[in-house]
């Protein structure tokens, strides 16, 4: 039997920043798909290999699949061409981390400092933020705020 919603484990780089190695992703099983979704399918050359990838257009009698982070070496439509919609297992419906364990009160413990979102960091100012440092003065707006 399977389950219309499952879950899989981020385990590669291909689609930083969106996902990141450790992600943990909710998928719904369905192959009516839209171009911009993130989705699940298997590899046309290793069937037993799952992807994460952009559903960038329909080509054919399937869908052109892409990394949003090609530089990290990932492995999509760009190589193996467009996938059949057979093979296409679901769509993303949202991202979550994996509690790593429970605490003695019932509630979750939070993702461990490297899984969890980063500030940016740098020379920038955005709506009183200064370098990624809340001030202690009210600064003024940014223009853009």
């Amino acid at each position: 039997m399977h389950w219309p919603i499952w879950r899989v484990k981020v385990a590669e780089r291909s689609m930083e920043p969106a996902l990141r190695p450790g992600d943990w992703l909710l998928v719904r099983r369905t192959r009516r798909i839209r171009p911009g979704q993130i989705v699940v399918a298997r590899h046309p050359g290793r069937a037993e290999l799952l992807i994460v990838k952009r559903a960038a257009r329909r080509v054919g009698g399937g869908w052109w699949l892409e990394s949003d982070n090609p530089g990290a070496g990932a492995v999509d439509s760009r190589s193996f061409g467009a996938v059949t919609g057979d093979l296409i297992e679901g769509r993303v419906l949202v991202r979550y981390w994996r509690p790593r364990s429970l605490s003695r009160t019932g509630g979750v413990s939070r993702p461990a400092a490297r899984e969890r979102p980063r500030l940016a960091t740098g020379p920038f100012r955005v709506c009183g933020l200064s370098g990624g440092r809340r001030s202690r003065a009210a600064p003024a707006p940014h223009p853009a705020c």
